[in-house]
């Protein structure tokens, strides 16, 4: 048997233990360490183990997520994502579905901080859900709602898949940074655009708020100036090249303590619960990471992808068929998989193939964030579904997808004017750096 038909038999157990179940960081160790000892022997694949662990453990471009996560944290506990949420509220008060729009722009701008859809979507399901219930919101319509604004997380800079796929494909981060923010404020636009239609075309569940006065609304936009003052200094930061991530994530981290503190919105208990909750998803993360980097090492030596370009080539495929090949995959994988793994099992198979065909790594990256967006509100999986589902049981499935599926409109729209306009991503990282 070839090295890469081997490769494509560990691929295939990998997805059987994925699909049984096991943690995916497991199943991608499992198969990268036997995959090793197949094609070499034991003896190189612990020397492969060892070293990976270790020189994950280590990266200091890695050191960026647990920072960004932890100033996350630290917002939630200190309640900036209620001062965005109220902000947006009192602001656009007066508009049908305002409740709804507001709760979209909320979770995009908490996005920028927390940098993890899964964290917006339970915020602002905290938050968000009980106003519209007072509101009279129907609960499907709401339940979407953040749904669809949580997945702005991952987009919207910074952004901790960003980040891991910058350290597979080996691009700068700033520039990543850079290529997502259009695209993260379009498709922003695009999920407030669905939410006022459906408000629209459904008045009857979606009740008219009485609209504030000017005076309020001057009031209610200066209320979050601490989100500001974090953002500016950590993402404008590193857009003007002052700091890098790293420093960045470290800044926006003290300064959000800081700010906690000062306003004493932060006492000892939520700091240290917000310590706990950041070790706890770091080392997940970096499980996965490491995980991730066995299995990619094993693709590498079974020349797989080299194997798929040579069948595309021999096939006589077009570039643009490919990539619908490619994305059509993600979607139908978003469907099982969460959104971290799928990134890692994918992109090391995936992007030689691409860069081959002469596709641009950078934009393919924000390419995949969004499919991957698409995956956190797709059935039957669905994260975001089912952590808004976890902490509001009285919402079925049945509501929370029926209302869902017109905002996976908004994605889908975003892919095809990213295919018709790369410059979208590309023009920002070209004009900064």
């Amino acid at each position: 048997m070839s090295t890469a038909a081997l490769g494509l038999w560990f691929v295939a157990g990998m997805f059987v233990l994925l699909f049984l179940r096991l943690p995916v960081w497991l199943a991608l160790a499992l198969v990268g360490i036997l995959g090793n000892v197949v094609l070499s022997n034991v003896s190189v694949a612990q020397f492969m183990a060892g070293s990976v662990t270790f020189d994950t453990a280590s990266n200091y471009g890695l050191s960026v997520v647990p920072m960004f996560i932890l100033m996350g944290e630290i917002a939630t506990s200190s309640r900036l994502s209620s001062d965005l949420f109220a902000a947006a509220r009192i602001c656009l008060s007066g508009l049908r579905g305002g409740l709804s729009v507001a709760t979209i722009a909320a979770s995009g701008a908490f996005g920028a901080i927390s940098g993890s859809s899964v964290a917006t979507a339970a915020t602002m399901t905290r938050i968000a859900l009980p106003e519209m219930r007072k509101a009279n919101y129907e609960d499907g319509f709401s339940a979407a709602s953040i749904a669809a604004g949580g997945t702005l997380g991952i987009l919207i800079p910074p952004s901790i898949i960003l980040i891991i796929y910058g350290a597979i494909a080996e691009i700068s981060v700033p520039k990543l940074f850079a290529a997502s923010l259009f695209p993260g404020i379009i498709l922003l636009l695009l999920y407030i655009l669905v939410a006022m239609i459906l408000a629209n075309r459904n008045a009857d569940v979606v009740p008219l708020e009485a609209s504030a006065s000017f005076a309020m609304r001057v009031q209610a936009a200066l209320k979050p100036w601490r989100f500001v003052l974090l953002f500016v200094l950590t993402i404008g930061g590193i857009y003007a090249g002052i700091f890098s991530p790293n420093e960045a994530a470290g800044i926006g981290s003290f300064g959000a303590i800081l700010l906690g503190v000062i306003d004493r919105r932060l006492n000892w208990a939520d700091l240290i619960k917000s310590l706990r909750a950041t070790a706890i998803t770091s080392a997940s993360l970096f499980m996965i990471v490491i995980g991730a980097t066995m299995f990619a090492n094993f693709v590498v030596q079974t020349r797989l992808p080299n194997l798929l370009i040579a069948t595309t080539e021999a096939w006589n495929l077009a570039p643009l068929t490919v990539m619908f090949i490619i994305i059509v995959l993600y979607i139908v994988l978003g469907c099982f998989l969460e959104g971290i793994g799928m990134v890692l099992i994918t992109v090391p198979v995936f992007l030689p193939v691409l860069t081959g065909y002469g596709y641009d790594p950078l934009w393919f990256g924000i390419i995949v964030v969004i499919v991957v967006e698409l995956g956190l509100i797709t059935p039957p999986v669905g994260m975001n579904i089912f952590i808004i589902q976890a902490q509001a049981p009285g919402i079925n499935l049945g509501q929370l997808y029926r209302g869902i599926f017109p905002f996976l409109i908004a994605p889908v729209a975003l892919i095809v004017l990213l295919f018709l306009f790369p410059e979208i991503a590309l023009w920002l990282p070209a004009a900064l750096y």
